[in-house]
């Protein structure tokens, strides 16, 4: 079975930015319910569908597999849910671990989360300085929410 482990985190600075701009990822999704989500992501010019299970603590089940990019563009077009996740996405190495850095952009403007995917659930990790709350547990972060509800809008819902 495929497994994702991973734990996210809220970034507090600019100290991670390089000089690369990033790889340009639109994604959305095709289902979303609490045990299944059904996302369909372009990543540069890769196109991918993912299938994840329900989220247990920081892990969960996940199918990932390669589509023709212009399918992919094509769904996310045609079929997904409204908005699309856009962001660009940044890898970054420390502590011996790749980081993926997600800049947000379009209706989730201002959010700047780290991932790292992990071996285990007990795997230590060194952080970066410039990564703040972890947010792995709160399912604000999980990007199939963030299409639901959108980062920009939190402040309208209080």
């Amino acid at each position: 079975m495929g497994q994702e482990i991973e734990r996210k985190f809220l970034v507090t600075s600019n100290a991670w930015r390089g000089d690369d701009k990033g790889l340009f990822c639109r994604q959305g999704y095709l289902a979303s319910g609490a045990d299944v989500t059904v996302r369909v992501r372009v990543l540069g010019d890769k196109g991918f569908i993912t299938i994840k299970g329900p989220t247990e603590g920081i892990t969960r089940a996940e199918y990932e597999y390669g589509i023709p990019a212009k399918d992919a563009h094509e769904l996310l077009d045609h079929l997904c849910l409204r908005p699309l996740i856009e962001k660009y996405r940044h890898y970054r190495q420390h502590g011996g671990l790749k980081w993926e850095v997600d800049e947000f952009v379009g209706e989730n403007q201002g959010l700047v989360v780290a991932e790292i995917e992990l071996q285990s659930a007990e795997q230590v990790v060194n952080l970066p300085s410039w990564a703040g709350q972890e947010v792995s547990d709160d399912a604000r972060y999980y990007n199939v929410n963030l299409a639901r509800s959108p980062y920009r809008t939190w402040n309208e819902q209080v």
